[in-house]
C-alpha cells in the first residue's frame, strides 16, 4: 500500500487501547509495511480488547505493561526480547492524567494530579529508551513519541497535559543526544486534535477541533493515517539523517500567528 518495506523489521507499539488511539493506526500502518508488530497494552481491563484488534494478524506478542513502574518495563523489554530478539522500532503513545485536572484553571492543579500527569505522560519515555535501545540492533533504531502543540501554546482545558508534553519533547532532544552515537534516532509527531477516546475526555475538545480547521492553512483538520504515515517515515531509512525533532502533522496550524 505505501512504497515503504519494513520487512524483517520488529516494532513494539505502546498506547493501543482501543481502534481509534492514534497509536492502533501506527500499529496498522507498521504491520501493513512488513514490519514484525508487538502491543504493549496498560493491564488486563484493555487485553481484550487489544487482542480482538490484532486477530487477523495471527500470532501477536501481546506484552502486559503498566509504564509507571520501571519494573514492569523491564520486564515487558525481557519479553520482547524472549519473543522477537530484538527491535528496531519503539512507538511511545501513552499520555494520562486525572479528569479533574482537564478543564478549569490550570493553577488549581494539585501536587498529585501534577506528578501523575508527569510520570505517565512524560516520565515513562525514560525507561522505554532505557530498555529499549539496548535491544536495538547492529543498525540502531527508530524511537518515536506523540506530542501536542499545547507544549509551547496555552490550549484552555489541556492544562497539566501541556506541562507533561513539554517535558516530553524535551526529554526527545535529550535521549536524541544520548543514543545518537549508537545510530539510535528520538523523535516526536505533534499532531492536531483526532478524534480518540482520550481526547474527547478534554474539556474544550469540540472547540478545539473547530478552531483549528478554521485556522490551519488547510483548512480543515487531520486524520489518524496521516499521522501513522508520518510515523511510518521516520521509523524507515527515508529519515535516517534525521532525529531530535518534532513534526508537526496538523495541516499548518502550528505556523499561524493568530
Amino acid at each position: 500500500m505505501y512504497p515503504i518495506d519494513l520487512q524483517g523489521k520488529n516494532a513494539l507499539v505502546f498506547g493501543v487501547a482501543n481502534h481509534r488511539s492514534i497509536a492502533w493506526g501506527i500499529a496498522e500502518i507498521l504491520h501493513d509495511a512488513g514490519a514484525n508488530v508487538a502491543i504493549a497494552y496498560q493491564n488486563e481491563r484493555v487485553r481484550d480488547s487489544v487482542a480482538k484488534l490484532v486477530r487477523p494478524w495471527g500470532d501477536t506478542p501481546l506484552i502486559e505493561c503498566d509504564v509507571s513502574t520501571d519494573e514492569a518495563v523491564e520486564t515487558a523489554f525481557a519479553r520482547v526480547q524472549d519473543e522477537m530478539g530484538g527491535l528496531d522500532a519503539i512507538l511511545h503513545s501513552i499520555a494520562f492524567a486525572d479528569r479533574d485536572d482537564l478543564g478549569g484553571q490550570f493553577v488549581k492543579t494539585g501536587r498529585e494530579g501534577f506528578r501523575l500527569a508527569l510520570d505517565v505522560s512524560a516520565y515513562s519515555l525514560v525507561p522505554i529508551a532505557r530498555y529499549g535501545a539496548p535491544m536495538m540492533k547492529e543498525n540502531g533504531g527508530s524511537i518515536v513519541a506523540m506530542t501536542f502543540q499545547a507544549s509551547t501554546r496555552v490550549f484552555p482545558g489541556y492544562n497539566v497535559m501541556g506541562t507533561a508534553k513539554a517535558a516530553l519533547e524535551n526529554e526527545v532532544r535529550q535521549l536524541a543526544a544520548d543514543f545518537g552515537p549508537e545510530n539510535i534516532r528520538v523523535n516526536a509527531i505533534s499532531a492536531g486534535p483526532v478524534d480518540t477516546l482520550s481526547a474527547r475526555a478534554i474539556s474544550g475538545y469540540r472547540d478545539m477541533k473547530r478552531v483549528h480547521a478554521e485556522r490551519a492553512p488547510m483548512k480543515r483538520n487531520i486524520t489518524v493515517e496521516e499521522v501513522a504515515k508520518s510515523a511510518l517515515y521516520l521509523f524507515s531509512d527515508l529519515s535516517s539523517g534525521v532525529t531530535g525533532q518534532v513534526l508537526h502533522v496538523d495541516t499548518g496550524y502550528s505556523i499561524m500567528g493568530i
